[in-house]
């Protein structure tokens, strides 16, 4: 069955024999066809032009009832994902010198059955002729070879065989798929028609069932080769796209707005079409325009100094996007975050051995910072010979009750010798303070002590305090552990701030240099090297909104990001193990082997696995082109390097094969945590990208000497303004004597 609607802008229903026959019947239909006859006579004889033709045959079409003989739609609206095909094809054959009735007699007269013509007509211009036949089935064989689902690749195929059989060599290419839709004409106009033919029910080839191995049909696609699957921007269906973009600017064209709608999702949509103007034929919408309608619509469009995408495009491409089925061989578009290998470096299985299962990979990855904390004058090379120490920090994003306080006992447990070293240090300090406020205002005040190492700092210290700390601790790192990520922002600095973005950034980099100078006797004068490990814990938005603005900027690729996925609802509450003496001694070898560590080391087991991680992310953002993953995936890798490179020296500095495998799966969870919360908003704010240059082209110089308003509204639009502000512009351009009006529709340049 195939559809018919009022017109192009009417909902579709099924059509049948009674009404084809009562709408080719309507004297409005006669009424418009005649008045398209008689512009068509005046353009031959020269009184409009092809253009001012085309213009007004466009308008008055769009007054005529549509048939699409392609398809019937299941929700009544012209979108091919809703098509069921019919089994017909039309061809047709425009701009005849002939009378399309007597061409017809001459080349086609009688070979009806021979090639499943079911109707035929006249073109409301009687310039042209369409055919309506049956597709063979050969070219179901040819164009599902691949077992895919319809998708309309029969349509030219079937084309290219009847205009070849009736021996044309020049035709309408525009019809190309399902939603196509034919206007109708006055019945007089009709040549032939098989009524059986053509309201017959036909059962189509299952293209699951076609045979990969078929035969291809003996003709030649003037189309040039077809994609097997539609095509794709950011492997999200064009169509899709196209389809949000209307639902987020007023729903499709209505009367009177056509060209100018589609003339606006052309200059939108040129932007994810790297302005392919072959590409956006093939896949606008049309409602009832030509071909030569087409191009030029576009070709305006792409006049447009525009290089970076627009919002509203961004907008309907994420739209999309969410819709989308996600591809299983990209790894962050899995729900889940890879499950961690059942066998595990014997370091971090100790340390997870109270967790429950659900916490178990954030707290594998969370016990990091603490563990690096405890080495001193430790580094280790890289692959690209450049040493790093073992600069690590870790947030997790949870959900408000998730358990995100899952990481603090093992952390503590951890942390248990450092706390105790700076206990001592920070009796010392009191002592001196004590001193010092107590001693009258006259007397020498005795200087600050030495040697006060306090590696475990409060989050909300000033910057002068920080630069302090970390001068006296003389190269050992500093160490925090945050409830929420808000914490750091003591350490923002005066005025606008950022500067705790400026620390998270050097704390990972080598080699860093950071500090203050003042001029006060009392005031914190120091540069140092930022050694900083931190663990810090937040809901998702309130981490993605904290990082929002500096996505871009490096502090979110520096650090080890962990998450813990939902629980269901009802579910039981996970229980703990107990702490015992027993697990204090057992992880106390591990923990002296990292404090005794000093010196460079080269580990070839860890520079083997360097160049395997490396690889392995190379290969997944060549398969994908994710800018966003590989940026990510650079320093992902040396985070997860690091790491192994800690447990070879906690384990005595022996390599176990555990390690491999934990790095690298801490690698995919790492870029599956970034990706999953913060890769979506980075190639927002990529695709979002517009160009601030302030352009002041003089309009009236892009118009020719005469136009219409569809003119003024193309230039308005080429030039980034908005349409609607054209009929004001016009009127200012009047009363200034710019222009002149001609009529109520056609303007000259004075």
């Amino acid at each position: 069955m195939w559809g018919i609607a009022d017109s192009y802008r009417s909902a579709v229903e099924c059509c049948t024999a009674s009404l084809l026959h009562e709408a080719m019947q309507r004297e409005s239909v006669k009424q418009v066809s005649a008045e398209i006859v008689s512009l068509r006579a005046k353009h031959e004889m020269g009184v409009i032009d092809m253009e001012e033709w085309k213009k007004q045959k466009n308008k008055l079409k769009q007054k005529l009832p549509v048939a699409m003989f392609h398809a019937s739609f299941s929700d009544g609206k012209r979108h091919n994902e809703s098509a069921k095909p019919s089994g017909l094809c039309i061809l047709d054959i425009d701009g005849m010198k002939e009378v399309p009735g007597t061409w017809y007699k001459n080349q086609i007269s009688g070979k009806e059955a021979q090639l499943g013509i079911v109707f035929a007509h006249a073109t409301p211009s009687l310039d042209g002729l369409r055919l309506v036949f049956i597709i063979p089935d050969e070219f179901y064989q040819d164009a599902y070879r691949d077992g895919s689902a319809f998708d309309g690749r029969e349509l030219p195929l079937a084309q290219a065989w009847m205009a070849e059989k009736v021996g044309l060599t020049d035709f309408d290419t525009s019809c190309k798929d399902y939603a196509r839709c034919s206007y109708l004409v006055p019945e007089s106009y009709v040549i032939f028609i098989d009524e059986e033919g053509l309201f017959a029910e036909r059962v189509l080839p299952d293209t699951s069932a076609i045979s990969r191995t078929a035969a291809p049909a003996e003709f030649v696609d003037p189309f040039g080769d077809r994609p097997a699957e539609p095509k794709k921007f950011k492997g999200i269906d064009y169509q899709k796209i196209i389809k949000k973009w209307f639902e987020n600017n007023g729903g499709e064209p209505v009367e009177g707005e056509r060209n100018t709608k589609l003339h606006r999702l052309a200059y939108h949509l040129r932007t994810i079409c790297d302005d392919d103007a072959d590409l956006m034929l093939s896949i606008m919408p049309r409602y009832g325009l030509e071909e030569d309608e087409m191009r030029l619509l576009i070709g305006t469009a792409l006049k447009a100094k525009r290089t970076f995408i627009t919002k509203q495009m961004a907008a309907a491409v994420r739209a999309a996007s969410d819709e989308a089925e996600p591809d299983k061989s990209v790894p962050w578009q899995a729900k889940e975050p890879p499950a961690m290998p059942k066998k595990l470096p014997d370091l971090v299985a100790l340390l997870i051995s109270n967790t429950p299962a659900e916490y178990k990979p954030a707290v594998a990855n969370a016990i990091f910072p603490s563990l690096g904390a405890h080495l001193w004058r430790t580094s280790f090379r890289y692959i690209d010979n450049v040493y790093h120490e073992a600069t690590l920090m870790n947030v997790l994003m949870a959900d408000s009750g998730a358990g995100k306080s899952c990481i603090a006992e093992p952390i503590r447990r951890i942390m248990k010798d450092i706390k105790q070293r700076d206990a001592i240090n920070i009796e010392r300090e009191r002592a001196w303070k004590q001193e010092v406020n107590s001693s009258g205002a006259n007397k020498d005040k005795k200087h600050r002590p030495e040697g006060l190492v306090i590696q475990v700092v409060h989050p909300d210290m000033t910057n002068p305090a920080f630069v302090m700390r970390m001068k006296e601790a003389e190269g050992h790192f500093l160490y925090s552990q945050m409830n929420e990520i808000e914490q750091f922002d003591a350490l923002k600095g005066n005025g606008k701030g950022g500067q705790q973005f400026q620390i998270m950034c050097l704390a990972f980099d080598p080699d860093n240099t950071y500090g203050q100078t003042r001029v006060g006797t009392l005031s914190v004068t120091e540069e140092v090297c930022v050694r900083y490990n931190w663990n810090a814990s937040t809901t998702k938005q309130k981490g993605l909104n904290y990082f929002r603005r500096v996505l871009q900027d490096g502090p979110v690729q520096r650090i080890n990001f962990c998450t813990i996925p939902p629980r269901p609802i009802g579910s039981p509450m996970p229980v703990y193990g107990t702490y015992t003496d027993e697990f204090n001694m057992m992880l106390q070898p591990y923990i002296e082997n990292l404090t005794k560590a000093d010196g460079r080391y080269d580990i070839p087991q860890a520079t083997k696995l360097a160049q395997k991680l490396n690889k392995h992310v190379a290969d997944i953002a060549a398969a994908t082109q994710s800018n966003v993953y590989e940026n990510f995936s650079f320093r992902a890798v040396v985070i997860a390097w690091l790491k192994a490179c800690v447990l070879y020296v906690a384990n005595g500095y022996r390599w176990e094969k555990a390690i491999d495998s934990f790095a690298m799966w801490s690698l995919n969870y790492d870029l599956w945590v970034k990706m999953k919360f913060f890769g979506g908003e980075i190639e927002e704010n990529m695709l979002n990208i517009v160009t601030k240059k302030v352009r002041c082209n003089n309009l009236l110089n892009d118009l020719p000497n005469k136009f219409g308003l569809d003119d003024a509204i193309t230039v308005r639009i080429n030039n980034g303004r908005s349409s609607e502000g054209t009929q004001n512009m016009i009127n200012v351009w009047v009363n200034r004597k710019l222009i002149k009006r001609l009529d109520s529709k056609t303007y000259e340049k004075l």
